[in-house]
């Protein structure tokens, strides 16, 4: 098993394409919460739908703290600094996103990440 677990929504298009895009700059252990153990990393099908979660040994990140960790554990440092000072416009924009998932905003984001 990977040192990073990445816990997503697996029907999620964006999601599923943002896996793939950190997996080929990072080595994770990417799983779907519709098909995980949740109990085994102490997490509930609630808190998954409405946040992707990552595993660091022993310590848990969700949201854009999340994204921030993955950014920077991929080499893309300076994207994950700007997410991490954005503070709370950050984690704003990540509980807009993952709750608009079906949006033409959504859509047009998940089409220009290049896989």
């Amino acid at each position: 098993m990977s040192e990073l677990i990445v816990i997503y929504d697996g029907q999620c298009d964006l999601c599923k394409r943002s896996i793939t895009w950190v997996k080929k700059g990072l080595p994770i252990d990417a799983i779907s919460y519709q098909d995980g153990d949740l109990a085994s990393f102490g997490l509930t099908t609630t808190q998954c739908a409405k946040s992707v979660y990552v595993i660091d040994g022993q310590s848990q990140y969700n949201g854009a703290d999340a994204v921030a960790l993955l950014l920077k554990k991929r080499g893309n440092k300076v994207l994950a600094k700007l997410l991490s000072a954005s503070g709370p416009i950050g984690r704003w924009g990540y509980l807009w996103v993952a709750n608009h998932r079906s949006s033409l905003l959504v859509r047009t984001l998940t089409r220009l990440i290049r896989v």
